[in-house]
């Protein structure tokens, strides 16, 4: 007979399946997941992650998965052994407090990534390749959108965003153009923004750059370098000493980030020392590389390509 948390996976399983996660096997090996560990999936998503952490946890293990997209949570239901939060992973240790497992966490990941759905559901604004609304929010209850901030930011604000979230090189060039377009024409639609900002990417490059320019907006919407920062930091308190920390990054900005606090427990990679002169840094990165997608996964899921898996440990106050 089926145990419930067999009944469990399998109803869990059994959801359709809008995202392939990325680099799978090496972050469920990266958690170094024991049966009856806490475990935290700070982003959710398609449900991919969470499932496999499940289906390896005995009777007394748990995972707690957080989203801020009301649709992730919707598509998965609540047991004796896995909790859905809705909420923004930025507010974790508001979670870990709630449920009273401070500091007794064995693992958390997170996938940085967008969930395939987003960028297939032309209503949620998030891609160029179909026409929808300028909207890209994670969240659909937050207020701001993708179309408020092309139509309210000025200039150099713009500029400013394409320029450090999307390394655009026609930064200053493409912002112009876009205020100089949305005084005659309001810019609320993806197709609207990428007949603007095509005049300002290479022929050979179009896919890319504009993918870049729509990122851009996506992190401005949705605060997400200040959320990375604000999930990093309460990580370490979250975290029981030995417990580790594997996180998945798609661009450079984020994945620098993710690299400096593993170092020295700062996402500006300052480190700071005792007085002794040894680094405080709380955690200790398992490798100086990061884990990236081998070919196969590539030919199979071409959205992992830019993936990068970094895991860091907790260190213990013995081992300080």
């Amino acid at each position: 007979m089926c145990s419930f948390r067999c009944f469990f996976v399998q109803q869990f399983m059994a959801q359709e399946v809008y995202h392939i996660p990325a680099l799978l096997p090496q972050s469920m090996e990266a958690l170094g997941l024991r049966p009856g560990g806490i475990y935290i999936d700070a982003t959710l998503g398609g449900g991919g992650h969470s499932r496999a952490i499940v289906s390896s946890l005995g009777e007394v293990g748990h995972l707690y998965s957080i989203d801020q997209d009301c649709e992730a949570i919707a598509r998965v239901t609540a047991s004796e052994r896995f909790t859905p939060v809705h909420g923004n992973f930025r507010y974790l240790e508001n979670y870990t407090d709630y449920f009273g497992i401070t500091g007794r966490v064995d693992g958390i990941l997170a996938d940085l990534g967008v969930s395939f759905h987003h960028f297939d559901d032309a209503s949620r604004g998030f891609s160029f390749r179909a026409d929808g609304p300028l909207d890209m929010r994670m969240n659909p209850a937050a207020k701001r959108t993708a179309a408020d901030i092309v139509a309210t930011a000025d200039e150099a604000e713009l500029a400013r965003l394409f320029k450090i979230y999307g390394e655009i090189r026609q930064a200053g060039r493409l912002a112009r153009a876009l205020v100089a377009a949305r005084s005659t024409d309001p810019i609320i639609t993806t197709a609207r923004l990428a007949e603007v900002a095509s005049k300002f990417v290479s022929p050979a490059r179009e896919k890319k750059e504009l993918a870049q320019i729509f990122q851009s907006l996506r992190i401005a919407v949705n605060g997400e370098m200040e959320a990375l920062e604000a999930f990093l930091e309460q990580t370490v308190r979250v975290l029981r000493p030995g417990g580790r920390l594997a996180v998945i990054t798609y661009h450079s900005l984020e994945d620098r980030m993710v690299k400096n606090f593993m170092r020295t427990g700062r996402t500006d990679g300052e480190v700071e020392k005792d007085i002794f002169g040894r680094s405080e840094s709380p955690l200790r990165p398992l490798s100086s590389k990061a884990i990236v997608p081998d070919e196969s996964e590539i030919e199979s899921n071409p959205r992992s390509r830019s993936a990068k898996l970094r895991v860091a440990v907790k260190i213990s106050p013995d081992n300080e």
